[in-house]
């Protein structure tokens, strides 16, 4: 499943804008910032929280790419002070977590399951993303939208989902279902929210929607 497009409520676009424009240096036009196929789009909201987005990048650029975001924002800590992260099983992944606005986690997560790129020992750059890989979609029935997304879309999860998280999709794009009351990870402080989150996905069943009474709704192309 490919994740070609996200609409994000904020509070101050050009301030959101400035953030992924200038300091993460992503391409951007008008209010969409490009992340290698996917779209952001920021609109603005009087009411937003705390959002989860992911970014893919190539495996083998995952030291580099950490590097580079060390100069331009700082890391998210667990309870012990780690702040990279290895997941083995289905995921097969590294992950550096970090504050977007408005309270926002944002990853950089390289999956060892993805094609190969071709080496380089360049400094990394943003443009080196391969797009938006995971949105964070909180709700207060995790398995209702689980069987949902299997019947309308035709999504599966990427391991047996809990009644508390479900990763719905592939190492390409997923959607990350979560309790409404279940705190992003690593800090697990922020509550999660996507009121008027639309997210726009290729690769399922076209013509679907799958909406929630949190306030967000993906769409299928």
């Amino acid at each position: 499943m490919r994740i070609t497009h996200v609409r994000l409520p904020c509070t101050d676009v050009a301030a959101g804008l400035a953030f992924y424009g200038e300091v993460l240096r992503m391409p951007v036009e008008a209010e969409h910032v490009r992340i290698g196929w996917s779209r952001l789009q920021l609109t603005p909201a009087a009411e937003v929280g705390s959002v989860h987005l992911a970014f893919n990048l190539p495996p083998a650029r995952f030291d580099a790419a950490c590097d580079w975001l060390s100069q331009r924002a700082a890391f998210l800590r667990d309870e012990q002070g780690t702040t990279r992260f290895a997941l083995g099983g289905a995921w097969q992944s590294q992950s550096v977590y970090f504050a977007g606005p408005d309270g926002a986690v944002l990853e950089l997560i390289a999956r060892a399951p993805l094609p190969a790129q071709p080496a380089t020992q360049d400094a990394f750059s943003a443009r080196e993303l391969l797009c938006i890989s995971e949105v964070g979609l909180p709700s207060a029935q995790v398995p209702a939208v689980v069987a949902m997304a299997q019947q309308r879309l035709g999504l599966h999860p990427l391991q047996p989902p809990s009644s508390e998280f479900a990763a719905l999709g592939d190492h390409t794009g997923l959607l990350i279902v979560v309790d409404a009351q279940r705190r992003w990870f690593p800090q697990q402080r922020q509550l999660p929210f996507a009121r008027d989150v639309l997210v726009h996905v290729d690769g399922v069943r076209p013509g679907q929607v799958l909406h929630d009474v949190a306030g967000w709704e993906v769409r299928c192309g």
